[in-house]
Order: C-alpha cells, then structure tokens, then sequence
C-alpha cells in the first residue's frame, strides 16, 4: 500500500553498474533499456571493492575543490549518520545490520554501534576509534544535550548520560519514537534547530529537554531521510523522488491544529527539477526495466533515493556556496548542488549547472547517505560504501537478480567518510573554549556549525552569567546572524524578556525582524500580552502580506491571554487577504476547534465564497468529517490481525494512521475509490505497484503533492497471499471504509493473470480492467 517511490529509508537504491560501460572509443550507448538483467550484467564489468585513495579518485568534483578522506575502514563500517563534538572529534551511528543480504538474513541482531573517532596526529584524518554503543539493532541518528547523548534505536529514543565517553545510564525519552514503520520507514535526523527544539525527518515530533524532564510535541511531518536548516531556522528536508523541500516560515509555527492536514508554506517544493546526472551508467536501480527511468545510455534520469539534505553554512568554500541547498543521490553515486533564492515569504532553488553534478564518482559503491557542515567549514559526506542498499520489502526480482549473478552482497565492513575542501588548502578543527565570553562571541561566527554549537553549549550549560552579554549582541545591528542567536540563545536559557524582543519587531532587516515574531511565543503572558496585541495591530495595519502570516501564526499564543484579541487580529488578516493561501492556512492554524464558528461568524454573509480563504476552511471542515468515524482500528486488528500489523509496518507511514494520506507521500486511502471499488483493480497495485499521477475521490493527485511512484509488495516472499489479503480487507473497512473483504484465492489469481509482469500499472491501465 505504500505510495513512495523506490527506494526509502535514506531513501537508498542498489547501483549495478560498474566502473565504466562501453566507454572506449566510437563505442555507441547501449539503448535496450528493457533487456532482461543478464543481457545487462554481460556489457557491464564486475565492480572491484576500491581502497578510499583510489575511490576519490574515481570523483569529479567542482573545479577549485578536492575530496580527502576523513575516515574510513576499519576505523569505520556501514556509516549512516555523525555528529561532531566540541573537541572536532566524530560520533559515528554505524548500521551493520541493515540487509546482510536480498532476504534481510541477520538483520534483526544487535551488530549497530556508536563509535568515536579522533584525529591524533592533526592531519586531518581520523586515526583512532573507540566504541560508545555497541549491541544496537538498526540505530539511525544521535544527538548531543546536555553532556548527554540522544540515541535513536527504533522503536524508541534513548538518552544516554555519560562520562569520560562511557555510558553512565539512560533514560527512555520516547517508547514510540519510530513506532510502525518498517526499516526504510521510521524517523531519523535528531537535528538539534536553532529554536532549541530537536526535529526529525519521517516524523510529526519535536523534542526539548527540560531539566530532567522530556517534552514531546506535535509538529509538520517533513521528509524521508536526513534535516537540515538555514540561516535563520528554516528547515528543509525531502522525499526520495524531490530534490528540496523545505518550510518557508520558522518550525515552530503552524503544527498547533490537528484537524488540518496541512500548511501552506510547510513541505514546500524548493526545487522543481528533479533531474540528476550521473557520471556512469546506473541500470541496477530497483525498476531500471522500466521506461523513462533511464536514459539511452543506460544513466539514471530523475531523483530515486535523495537523501541527507544540506543547507551549507561552513564558509570554508566561498561566498558562492554559502546557503546553497546540497543534496545527496545514492542510486546514482553523486551530489547534487542547488541555488536558493528568496521573494517575500517564498524560497524557490534551480540546480547550479547544466547537465552536471556538484560531485559525481564512477564507483558504483559510493553511496553518499548523509551531508554535514564541519568544525573546520568544509562539507562532509557519509559513504556507506556497500552492494545492496535496496531494503528486502521493496526489492524487486529484477534486482534481486542482479545482485545474485554478480555477486554483490559482500562486503559489508567498508565505510568512508570524506570532506570536500577548496583544493589545496588545509583547513584546521574548530574546537570552542570552554570561557562563556568566548562561546558568546563565537555566535557570529562564519561557520554555521560553530555558531549554532556555541548556541547548544552555553544553553545546555545553564549558565546565566553570560545573560548581559548576549543583550549586548542583541546591539550589534552590522550582524544579523550574532542577533539571531543570541536572541535564541536567551530563549534557550529562559532569560528571553519582552524588552529583549522589542527592537527585532522594529528592524529594518527582514530576517532579524522575522526572529522577533519568530520567537515572541516565549515571553508572551499574562502580563504583557496587551503590550503584544498592541504592536501586532499596528503591524496588521501596516499591510505587509509578509509579515501578515506571522501575525496569524501569533495569534495562537494571544488566545489563552484573551480569544477577543486573537480573533480580531485574524478578522482583519481575513478581511485584507482572502486570496493569500499563506495566511489562510495560518489563521486556520489558530483556530483549533474553533474553526467553524470562526467561519460562521466572518463568512456567514459573503458574496464571494470561492476565495481561498473560503476554500481552504471548507478544506479543513472536510478532513474534520473523515476523520469523525475513523475510531474502528482496535475491533478490525481482531479480525485482521496480520493485516493490521502489515498496514502498520508496511502502509501507514505514507497513507497515515488515519487514511488520509500524507503530504509529499500518499493520497488517502480513506474514502478512495481505488479502495473501495473492484478488487480486480485495487490488487495489481498492491502486488505490482503504481506509477504516475492518480486521481482520487475526483482530486488527480502528482508530485511533488505525493511521491511518483508506489512499488508492490508482490514480490517479497515475506508477504503471503493471506497477508495482502488481510492487509486489504483491513484497508477496505478501516476509517470511514465499507467494502467487502478479500480473500487469499482473489491475490492468487491475480498473480496468476499477471504472472509475466514485472512492471508496475499506471492508472490508465487500471481503469482499462473489467
């Protein structure tokens, strides 16, 4: 049921290719894209296991840079994710024990650690690991708080305290962090915002540590696999098949309504073109069968396994890459580079050259899974280094064909991490002092990294001597990223005051004016929320569509103070933009079980009521109205039980626990009419998979609104007919569903209809069966 394209998790995507295919002279591109997998394999040679010198030196990276090596094995294997710590040594998540083989064999045995790794001899290569954590099963991500490390070990978060790099003990902050969900499909990231919230991809929570206490809270569901922020704040993230999504507006904004299903200005696309440029032919991806995945020589055409977004702060490489959108793409070996521009509330990106990449290698075993801005300014890159990235749910017989004829299982103890440099340069590790006056000043740096490290040092310290200083930053109007995180440094501290926000509300910079909105919510109460109201108002009057969604998110933090006040100011913001979806969506975002007698009352009389305004409130009383019957899960898991878990695990972190799909994702499986309608055509998508836009309950649903393709589950021997059986009839009664069940005899003759298919259906197709 899952509506993604292959692959997930990261997302990855198994290469076949090798080095080169048929690149001597006069040799003409291969073009029969739709041969079997053994015609393929016999044109291209094995790939060799190369050494890290050798495995840079099959990259092409832009002119004037160079790749190094930090780390490698065997100080390293399997990595997924680092994070650095104040001395610029790497904490690694190493994931061992993800598929050891095409059928998953071992995949469930504590082989995963967390290992640190230093540089001794200050080359700039890590000479020396020790193992943290050991014994984990498919851990994804880590975080520093605290002097204490955030571990993630599906299903559940953990927090370790620690001394002298030894666990002391822990602590269960979330038992359902990755509940439901398979391997590829469970939260990741931990990224620590400048809000002083820890976000995730894959995810609708947000976490923040309050003295020994956890908080949880609701947020946007962004991304697949990897998070990264901007300047000020802003999160970007993506799906497999999209380059760059991102959020237009700071995260903590927006997520406070259950009953919308989304906002506008949240999961934005960034980047429209999804193409990708490979430096070698890639015809081992999971449907390189199928056409217009490749190109006549056989070169991988669009995204299929973007992941480990970064917005790159480092400084190091020039003024022309600072806060360009980095992106990685496993399946095709390279990385992608976009430009960001922003205009008004939008940021919009294009890809930064013609018909090539950022960095691209001729290794098929190079498989960058995670970007990261360094201490010393230069970008880094996790390189798995391995054969099968495509997880055992989703592995097709094409590929899993490939990987048995060519041998391609093994190793699986390989492992690099690299950093892209200006060539010939020799940056050094920025370690932060351990002096508070220094760590302030250190908050407007050049180095994203440093600033935002200084930023979670002195918060996680706790140390309110340095309060006066960081008001004085808050002076320093030549610097605009030092006010940002000072601002929110003093937030983090619970030192923020109203005086402190004051001058931000009244800048003539853009973005240091969007940091005061951004963080008024902490110093509103009971005291001063009509000083608040006050200048909301005027700023209401001022007209600035800019601003105009700020003040409507806001208005949610001057409710509990007086619902009079919040809902004047969403009246007039109504009132002055009725076509303008960014504050729709924010004063929808307000109104939480209120929603209807706020459009009673403003609405009521209209004459116009196709405005969007009018539209996206008719939009929410619509996801109300599904959502009002979906409450029959508990009496469908007993008669269904596999069915129930296989939704669970295999479904519903891209349809929802409630059906109603998820954006960048899914369309809903609540009232659709695929569901609903003739089994003879709701089966091949299960079993085989859907490709292109489709349209449910009359909405034609595409990307970037939901992901391009669905894979089928067919094919996975881990599935029974009894199970899809289950798993549909489960599907076909849940939420708001009634439909007859299905039963195993009605999977098995579908497969017997199509037992020469491997390719997946289109929805024309579809339509086309009786």
């Amino acid at each position: 049921m899952n509506r993604i394209c292959y692959p997930f998790y990261w997302p990855f995507v198994f290469c076949i290719a090798a080095n080169v295919l048929l690149s001597g002279c006069g040799t003409a591109p291969v073009k029969d894209k739709t041969g079997d997998s053994l015609s393929m394999r016999k044109l291209i040679p094995e790939a060799e296991v190369l050494p890290a010198d050798k495995a840079i030196g099959k990259m092409k990276v832009e002119e004037g840079l160079e790749v190094k090596l930090a780390a490698s094995e065997p100080l390293i294997a399997a990595p997924v994710a680092l994070s650095f710590d104040n001395k610029g040594r790497m904490w690694v998540v190493e994931m061992m024990d993800y598929m050891p083989d095409t059928v998953g064999t071992g995949e469930d045995l504590p082989t995963g650690k967390v290992v640190i790794l230093s540089d001794n001899n200050h080359d700039g290569i890590m000479d020396d690991s020790k193992v943290f954590l050991d014994s984990l099963v498919l851990p994804r991500a880590i975080c520093f708080v605290e002097g204490g490390l955030l571990v993630a070990e599906p299903p559940k978060l953990w927090y370790y305290t620690m001394k002298d790099d030894k666990p002391t003990g822990r602590t269960l902050v979330d038992a359902a962090y990755a509940e439901g969900g398979n391997v590829e499909h469970q939260p990741n990231g931990l990224f620590r915002a400048l809000d002083n919230w820890i976000y995730n991809a894959k995810s609708s929570k947000r976490y923040r540590k309050e003295g020994d206490k956890w908080l949880i809270e609701r947020t946007h569901f962004r991304g697949q696999w990897g998070i990264s922020q901007d300047n000020y704040g802003r999160l970007f993230y993506n799906t497999n098949s999209e380059d760059l999504l991102g959020d237009f507006f700071p995260p903590g904004f927006g997520a406070g309504n259950s009953n919308q299903r989304g906002v506008a200005g949240f999961v934005a696309k960034i980047v429209e073109d999804n193409r990708v440029y490979p430096t070698r032919p890639t015809p081992g991806v999971n449907r390189g069968y199928m056409k217009d995945v490749l190109d006549d020589s056989l070169r991988l055409v669009n995204f299929t396994a973007a992941c480990g977004p970064l917005i790159y702060e480092g400084g190091l490489l020039g003024p022309s890459y600072q806060g360009n959108a980095f992106v990685a793409e496993p399946s095709a070996n390279l990385i992608k580079r976009n430009l960001l521009e922003e205009n008004g509330n939008v940021i919009k990106g294009k890809q930064a050259y013609e018909r090539k990449e950022f960095l691209a290698s001729e290794d098929e075993r190079f498989r960058p899974v995670n970007l990261y801005n360094g201490p010393d300014g230069a970008l880094y890159i996790v390189d798995m280094y391995r054969g099968i990235i495509q997880h055992k749910t989703y592995l097709t017989p094409y590929l899993k064909n490939e990987i048995k004829e060519r041998a391609l299982t093994q190793p699986l103890n390989c492992g690099r991490i690299y950093k892209v440099i200006p060539r010939g340069s020799r940056p050094e590790m920025q370690t932060l002092p351990v002096e508070p006056a220094l760590l302030v000043s250190m908050l407007g740096n050049n180095n994203g990294w440093v600033r935002n490290q200084a930023q979670q040092t002195i918060v996680d310290a706790k140390d309110l001597a340095v309060v006066p200083a960081l008001r004085q930053a808050l002076k320093d109007a030549a610097n605009p990223l030092f006010i940002t995180h000072a601002v929110w440094t003093l937030e983090g501290l619970h030192a923020l005051t109203l005086p402190d926000v004051w001058p931000l509300l009244h800048s003539t910079q853009r973005n240091v004016k969007m940091q005061g909105l951004a963080v008024l919510p902490a110093v509103v109460n009971s005291a001063n929320y009509k000083q608040v109201v006050q200048v909301l108002d005027s700023m209401v009057a001022e007209k600035d569509s800019v601003i105009a969604p700020y003040i409507a998110f806001l208005a949610k933090s001057i409710r509990p103070f007086s619902k009079t006040a919040a809902n004047s100011l969403l009246i007039r913001l109504a009132g002055q933009y009725p076509s303008n979806r960014y504050v729709a969506d924010a004063i929808i975002s307000s109104l939480y079980k209120e929603e209807k007698a706020f459009y009673d009352n403003v609405f009521a009389g209209a004459t116009d009521t196709a405005t969007v305004m009018v539209r996206r409130f008719k939009k929410v009383f619509e996801d109300i109205s599904k959502a009002a019957n979906a409450g029959n899960f508990e009496r469908l898991a007993k008669q269904f039980p596999r069915g129930a878990k296989v939704y669970q695990s295999v479904c519903q972190t891209c349809h929802g626990a409630d059906g109603n799909g998820v954006t960048a994702l899914a369309p809903p499986l609540n009232t659709s009419d695929w569901v609903l309608g003739d089994k003879n055509k709701l089966l091949p998508i299960v079993l085989y998979g859907l490709t292109g836009p489709v349209k449910v309950a009359g909405k034609l649903y595409k990307a970037p609104e939901i992901s391009g393709d669905m894979p089928g589950i067919g094919a996975n021997d881990e599935f029974s007919d009894e199970d899809i059986a289950q798993v549909l009839s489960f599907v076909r009664n849940a939420w708001n569903n009634k439909a007859s069940k299905i039963n195993a005899a009605d999977v098995t003759a579908v497969r017997k209809k199509y037992k020469d298919r491997q390719k997946t259906f289109t929805m024309e197709e579809l339509e086309q069966i009786k």
